[in-house]
């Protein structure tokens, strides 16, 4: 139910810019209010409510499980690096891979800062944490006049101000410094949004790819029913589904498909698990972001082999796991 709710308010706030705000607000209310239950309690509730399904923190086996073990144990600060959206740039330069970063048109630390009159074409407006409360600019489109300029800021400003560690206890977003963030837009030959290629690395070896086909909407917004195919290294469909539906649509192994694999590869290589987003567009290779606990850690996995077959590529034992205190418990791989 309260997945249901959310979801309903969620798509409220992608079709009407005006009530974004709204749902910030919601988001950010509920969330202080439950951040006195203890994580691991808030964990299974929160769990239980969207899932339906217990969360077994005790003997991690499945992917989720496993996922939100990390999230209660990891402190490894290079999460908190490379989940802000502005420093990871400096995390993929230094691994090798400049030229895969998509151009900024600005960094701000203050929304009022933002001038939108300097944009002489698209814009992807951001914060540096979070999703789905970027604005798609386009000069002389619907957003580029003074009252809609003056209510981005507005929503900007909120967004900067929201307690993300507290809504997921995702550890890594408390002490990320708030940023905005633009990017140039990416179309292909057609102008089309480009596809969006997320690895899933363990260990620092990427072993599936899920493949979000229509994510967003031509003015930027999240289509909440975008479709998801699965597949392996050798760019085969898998025979799972990972929370949507697969996609019909014909889908050809990109240009410069082992590229990308060794760039996550490299990408990924201090930590146990994380998923590496990439574009890829007429084989020119584009970084998105750095994922550390895909869909919360509140998926839907099946069959349920697969789940617990991704759930074993995830090493408790890792040793690039950093743990809040000295106190570590041994987890044999399963």
């Amino acid at each position: 139910m309260l997945y249901g709710i959310k979801e309903r308010l969620r798509k409220l706030a992608d079709t009407r810019v005006s009530f974004r705000l709204h749902y910030m607000r919601i988001r950010n209310f509920t969330a202080h209010l439950l951040c006195v239950m203890p994580d691991t309690k808030y964990a299974k509730w929160m769990y239980k409510r969207y899932t339906g399904k217990s969360l077994h923190l005790e003997d991690p086996r499945t992917f989720d499980e496993k996922i939100w073990w990390l999230k209660l144990h990891n402190r490894n600060p290079l999460l908190t690096h490379c989940a802000d959206k502005v420093a990871v740039r400096d995390y993929v330069i230094n691994a090798g891979f400049a030229d895969i970063l998509v151009p900024t048109l600005g960094i701000w630390e203050r929304p009022k800062d933002i001038d939108f009159d300097t944009f002489a074409d698209e814009a992807m407006v951001k914060p540096n944490v979070g999703s789905g409360d970027n604005f798609l600019f386009a000069k002389g489109g619907e957003l580029d006049n003074p009252q809609k300029h003056r209510y981005m800021r507005k929503v900007m400003d909120y967004a900067l101000r929201q307690k993300y560690h507290l809504i997921s206890r995702e550890w890594h977003y408390k002490n990320v410094p708030p940023k905005i963030i633009a990017e140039a837009v990416l179309r292909d030959k057609d102008g089309r949004l480009p596809l969006d290629y997320k690895f899933f690395c363990f260990g620092g070896e990427p072993r599936i790819l899920t493949l979000d086909l229509g994510v967003l909407h031509e003015d930027g917004s999240l289509n909440h029913h975008y479709r998801r195919n699965v597949y392996d290294m050798n760019f085969q469909l898998l025979p799972m589904l990972e929370t949507r539906e697969n996609s019909d649509m014909a889908v050809e192994r990109p240009d410069n498909w082992e590229r990308m694999i060794n760039i996550c590869r490299a990408l990924s290589a201090p930590f146990p698990f994380c998923r590496v987003d990439l574009y890829n567009l007429e084989g020119k290779i584009y970084f998105g972001e750095i994922t550390f606990y895909h869909g919360g850690g509140c998926n839907d996995i099946k069959p349920p082999e697969w789940d617990l077959r991704l759930g074993s590529w995830i090493d408790l034992n890792s040793e690039h796991i950093v743990y809040k205190s000295e106190r570590r418990k041994s987890y044999a791989k399963k």
